[in-house]
């Protein structure tokens, strides 16, 4: 009689802990699936991304934007030949090299002004070789089958209430992956989006580098480029960072307060996810 009872309470216990090693299992495959889908979104440029919406972002850019940016280009370049005219007495010390350094900058100007989208993808093609070098390096580092044999020792040595216990915490964990998923989406998604109305309007505050006084606002836009095209790198730090805290999980002493522990870690990766936007723009100066 008690041997049927031991045998259905090992029966019971290898099902508990088939269960806990399918939710840690399923979660650490989730975190190889954000890394992985992480790298492979953020690493790429607007038109990688979707070629048609940025063929219809080039296309508005090109047509709406780009004559609004050659009437601005055309005052400040007429407003600089005026102030280099008069700028030494008022024509009385009039120099004609003035006039060669005019063309040049105009000349510079309208390189600048007709390759305006040359340069936007210039700027998030160096971003991208810096997203797809790290990517490498933290797919790398993500080895979970040793942590998941470490994890299986432990939970033999567990009681049937304890296993209970962990089963139902790693299910919770297992949600909060979910709610992670939903996070990165939320953000590549919504940077995506941000990247493709940023680079719409690039023609008008490029169409000012050729003045001092009006080249701040070109060099603020350029600034935010970099910032934005720089987020991603941002973005695969927070998941690396996420990725060896959970990996700690196995190796706890008291591993329900490590699965605790890693839900506070994933509140706090879809936190650090959106802070970095702004963090990026600090770091840039991008305001």
């Amino acid at each position: 009689m008690f041997g049927l009872f031991d045998a259905i309470a090992e029966w019971f216990t290898g099902l508990l802990i088939d269960g806990i090693m399918f939710n840690f299992t399923r979660m650490f495959n989730e975190v190889n699936r954000a890394v992985s889908e992480i790298s492979s979104q953020v690493g790429q440029t607007p038109a990688g991304w979707n070629a048609g919406i940025f063929a219809l972002i080039r296309t508005l850019s090109q047509t709406v934007v780009m004559p609004i940016a050659g009437m601005i280009l055309t005052f400040i370049l007429c407003y600089e030949l005026i102030n280099m005219i008069i700028e030494k007495n008022n024509m009385a010390e009039f120099e004609t090299f003035t006039l060669f350094k005019w063309i040049f900058k105009t000349f510079c100007a309208v390189y600048i002004l007709t390759h305006t989208f040359d340069i936007v993808m210039f700027i998030f093609g160096l971003a991208q070789n810096v997203v797809n070098g790290s990517a490498g390096i933290i797919a790398g580092s993500l080895d979970m089958n040793l942590a998941l044999t470490d994890l299986e020792a432990q939970l033999a040595t567990m009681g049937v209430g304890e296993l209970i216990g962990l089963y139902f915490e790693s299910a919770i964990l297992s949600f909060a992956m979910n709610a992670m998923s939903l996070c990165v989406f939320l953000i590549i998604y919504g940077r995506m989006i941000e990247i493709y109305l940023t680079i719409s309007v690039a023609p008008i505050p490029l169409s000012t580098m050729a003045n001092r006084e009006w080249g701040s606002m070109g060099n603020s836009y350029l600034k935010a480029l970099f910032a934005i095209a720089f987020q991603g790198f941002l973005i695969m730090i927070c998941v690396a960072i996420y990725a060896v805290l959970l990996q700690g999980i196995t190796s706890a002493a008291n591993i329900h307060a490590a699965i605790w522990g890693c839900a506070g870690y994933t509140v706090l990766l879809c936190f650090t996810l959106f802070k970095t936007g702004s963090l990026s723009k600090s770091l840039f100066s991008a305001h």
